[in-house]
């Protein structure tokens, strides 16, 4: 995956000296130079710059996605914590203050919704609509003693999904910081290619007055002025070209470390000094965070399925409870009194212990689909597993070769950046001389241009193959330890 974007970006030299002749320059010419390089030189002081690790510390730290994914986390916690409280007592305290009629019939009733209106009253052959004040408080303890496993299946369940959010998380804060290098590495090559572009056209700009004073005193046909015009917007082309790829490379890193600016300079630290040396890590994918986090949907979805399995089973409470009642109407001699005293003042106390057991046994053809589903779902993450394990062996395997290949490459360029030199210089000597025309010249110089291109794609390569290698691997040491 790496290597393929890696290919699609246009790189440039640097890394291996130039050796060029000698040139006369007109005097504008060294004014131009000096201004360019000044302005350079004062930006890069201005702006202060910043290492690889220092920007993985602050993408770590600042980026909203991963602060997204520990707030994940201690959601997670929270739920645990929510049901331990299963493992307790329900303590329900009731008090209420009501004004109601009290006729009533002997016979039984149904209550509505789950809101029980009491029919108890006095049994009489006529309905009295006087309404008294009444009074009824409780405090009932239910405690489900034994539950047969139900409410530690759920916080069973409850801490898998905390090793799930955990294993998300450092799933993703790798892929970020991987995602971080990566731009940081085509950042380094942006500014180097800016670099080269700027020197190409400081060679197509001193070309072009020369053939210009060339044309004009007659020793050089009219085509050779309008040829080295070309050139001169072409390369200057090129230079805008890559001071935009710049700005965007700089625009990325930024978002990725957490403060959007477009202003960030980043430290060449030793990638165009060294190149890496090539490891071994053969089936250290195997702990890749991405295999790590399918592991834990897999745990967490088994966890689940039995949780879902044991709600089924019946629970046995110990029950205890106390209550107060207070009515308008006299338990002695049935008088009624419609002042609120008369009604909260309590007339009955009564108490209860008891030991029940709840069992919906309908629910067994719910329970039974649903704890299907859950082992659709396991079945379900461990093909992911088993796919995300074939991906990452195939590319901890073609990362090795690439970066094999990227070495072999990278020993080859400077042979290239060499002869392209020496090509430059003796096209360049020819045309001086009049042994050779402008064209010829040209291409020399296109030559060149690409052999700097060259050499920064296979330093390049190098690199972001050996973080291919770590992606794959599961484990970013292997390329930050190139470092030290």
């Amino acid at each position: 995956m790496f290597y393929q974007i890696l290919q699609k970006i246009p790189f440039r030299d640097a890394y291996f000296p130039e050796k060029r002749k000698k040139q006369t320059f007109p005097k504008k010419n060294y004014l131009f130079l000096l201004i360019t390089l000044s302005s350079a030189i004062t930006f890069q002081a201005v702006a202060q710059k910043v290492t690889l690790l220092q920007i993985l510390e602050e993408g770590k730290q600042n980026y909203p996605f991963l602060k997204a994914k520990q707030a994940e986390i201690k959601g997670a916690e929270s739920r645990v914590k929510s049901v331990k409280t299963d493992y307790l007592p329900s303590f329900i305290v009731q008090d209420q203050y009501t004004f109601s009629t009290g006729n009533s019939v002997n016979g039984a009733f149904l209550p509505n919704e789950g809101s029980a209106l009491s029919p108890s009253g006095g049994i009489r052959t006529e309905n009295i609509y006087k309404g008294t004040f009444g009074s009824f408080t409780t405090a009932m303890v239910d405690w489900k003693v034994f539950n047969f496993g139900k409410v530690n299946a759920n916080v069973k369940a409850a801490q898998a999904d905390i090793n799930r959010t955990q294993a998300d998380y450092e799933n993703e804060l790798f892929q970020h910081q991987v995602r971080i290098v990566d731009a940081y590495l085509v950042l380094l090559i942006n500014q180097k290619l800016v670099e080269a572009q700027r020197q190409n056209l400081e060679r197509a700009l001193v070309f072009k007055q020369v053939t210009d004073a060339a044309v004009e005193s007659g020793m050089r046909p009219g085509v050779d002025s309008s040829l080295a015009g070309a050139e001169f917007a072409k390369a200057r082309l090129l230079l805008l070209e890559s001071r935009r790829a710049e700005k965007v490379q700089r625009l990325r890193l930024s978002e990725l470390s957490g403060h959007l600016e477009d202003s960030i300079q980043v430290d060449t630290m030793r990638f165009y000094s060294q190149l890496p040396v090539t490891v071994n890590s053969e089936n250290t994918f195997l702990k890749n965070p991405a295999l790590l986090f399918s592991q834990s949907q897999i745990d967490a979805s088994y966890v689940r399925s039995q949780a879902v399995r044991k709600s089924f089973l019946p629970s046995i409470s110990l029950t205890a409870a106390g209550w107060g009642r207070g009515s308008g109407v006299s338990n002695t001699d049935n008088s009624y009194r419609t002042d609120f005293g008369s009604g909260v003042n309590y007339q009955v106390y009564n108490y209860l212990f008891g030991l029940s057991t709840r069992w919906n046994l309908t629910s067994i053809l719910k329970v039974r689909n649903d704890y299907k589903a859950e082992q659709f779902q396991v079945e379900r993450f461990k093909e992911i597993f088993n796919t995300q394990k074939i991906q990452l062996d195939r590319q901890s395997r073609e990362a090795q070769m690439q970066l094999e290949l990227s070495l072999e490459q990278a020993k080859l360029t400077p042979i290239q950046l060499e002869a392209a030199h020496t090509a430059f210089n003796q096209a360049e000597a020819r045309y001086e001389s009049g042994l050779t025309d402008l064209f010829t010249l040209a291409q020399s110089v296109t030559t060149l241009n690409r052999a700097e291109v060259d050499s920064f794609i296979t330093n390049g390569n190098v690199w972001r193959a050996l973080l291919m290698k770590a992606a794959a691997s599961g484990d970013l040491s292997l390329f930050l330890n190139q470092l030290k």
